[in-house]
């Protein structure tokens, strides 16, 4: 990866980051503090993100977009000035390619479920890009999220086009030749995880676009793992559309990103309508605003907008490109540690150069869920289970992972004591193998 070559936060420049979090301020104040290791299911949040959100709230709450007052419009600014901001930090080319969503499972199903409304026959201008029938193909990887998974299912069931996937390798990953053999002519959607939630892989995207192009597909990126730690260009990688969650990356729960081509979103109808969505109305028929209001109807998540733009502030400043690097280092540990140790098997590349800010990894003879009680006993908070990939699972012949996951606030000593308590769970069910 590019961003290797970025200087990596140094630990005294760790410590700061984190006395910026009133979580592990108060966490590092007292003896035998947790770590944290499950920023793959939701990121801790810095004061600046709450006060945000917090002092909107208390002084400026007003229903953006609706009325002429002056707090309408202070709101409305605040509102929109956060998708400028969400706007430039991934890369889109203006704010209207931002669409706020309830989260990326949300984001994703409002490319699906409008490309199910386009083929019902409620399309816009532009919708027929979008028609699936009888001999075309929705092609995901079996390493997909099962929000970036279902979704397509169902719409293939809707359209009677095909479902089909590119199989994982015995690691979990897949390689750009698998997909070049799986598009096709046929291929009409193309939808796969910049980096998996399980595995860590990250997939070239610019090379899959380019091929997804060449035979006419549509490209859908699962971002959730990416955008909050590497520098990520969206219109440089030239997905069509992307999604990504904003409690992932130090923002509030509640709300995500769906990022997409402006003529892409032009023709996608939305499937979702309403109050403040639309330019006109009757008894018969409605007229729906421009992308991207018309993908918002109803009260929207305001405090929770501004809370994402905060974020991203407090992220710009760290500087993704030194957060990439400090957290590659801190992946590199985590393999090399998993390496050591008999009995561990790693989900995804043992290359840590191909994967970011995770690992996953099945303990011989121990169940997950015991290794995470164990784990959890030791102080050490991880994510057991299948991670909302069991198809990937289970194409690796397990049920379930322990995943440890960093953030530009984990320390060097969390992810010893993760590795050191995997060897404690080892010991303690006696499944520790011989090297």
């Amino acid at each position: 990866m590019e961003t290797m070559s970025a200087r990596a936060f140094t630990p005294a420049e760790v410590a700061d980051l984190r006395a910026a979090f009133p979580y592990f301020a108060a966490q590092d104040q007292r003896e035998g503090a947790p770590a944290y290791l499950d920023s793959a299911a939701t990121s801790q949040r810095p004061a600046v993100v709450l006060d945000a959100e917090r002092q909107f709230l208390e002084t400026a709450n007003a229903a953006v977009h609706r009325g002429t007052s002056g707090a309408v419009g202070a709101a409305t600014e605040a509102f929109e000035g956060a998708r400028a901001a969400v706007a430039a930090f991934v890369g889109a080319e203006a704010p209207e390619q931002i669409v706020w969503a309830e989260n990326a499972t949300d984001a994703l199903n409002i490319v699906a479920l409008g490309i199910g409304e386009a083929n019902a026959g409620l399309g816009v201008a532009g919708s027929e890009r979008f028609a699936l029938g009888a001999g075309d193909e929705i092609l995901v990887t079996e390493a997909e999220h099962h929000a970036n998974l279902i979704p397509w299912q169902r719409l293939a069931a809707k359209t009677g086009a095909s479902f089909r996937f590119i199989p994982v390798r015995e690691d979990g990953t897949w390689t750009l030749d698998d997909a070049r053999a799986a598009l096709n002519a046929r291929t009409r959607i193309f939808a796969f995880a910049h980096v998996s939630n399980a595995t860590g892989f990250v997939a070239p995207v610019a090379e899959l676009v380019e091929l997804a192009r060449a035979v006419g597909a549509i490209t859908v990126l699962d971002a959730c793992q990416s955008v909050p730690h590497m520098p990520v260009d969206f219109a440089a990688l030239g997905v069509d559309f992307a999604a990504f969650s904003g409690h992932k990356m130090l923002g509030p729960n509640g709300i995500g990103v769906l990022y997409g081509r402006p003529e892409m979103l032009d023709a996608l109808p939305p499937a979702r309508t309403g109050g403040s969505a639309i330019t006109r109305v009757t008894m018969e028929s409605a007229q729906f605003m421009p992308a991207p209001l018309r993908f918002e109807p109803g009260t929207q998540p305001v405090s929770q907008v501004v809370g994402l733009g905060a974020a991203v502030a407090f992220l710009t400043q760290a500087d993704m490109a030194r957060t990439a690097a400090r957290e590659h280092e801190l992946v590199e540990r985590l393999v090399a540690g998993i390496a050591e140790n008999p009995g561990l098997r790693l989900l995804g590349p043992a290359d840590p150069a191909r994967r970011v800010a995770l690992t996953a990894v099945s303990v011989e003879g121990i169940h997950a869920h015991d290794v995470g009680q164990f784990l959890d006993e030791q102080g050490v908070l991880v994510r057991v289970g299948h991670h909302c990939a069991q198809p990937l699972h289970r194409a690796l012949g397990i049920t379930s992972s322990t995943r440890a996951s960093v953030h530009l606030t984990t320390t060097a000593d969390e992810v010893d004591r993760f590795l050191d308590a995997l060897r404690g769970a080892q010991r303690y069910f006696g499944a520790e193998v011989s090297a």
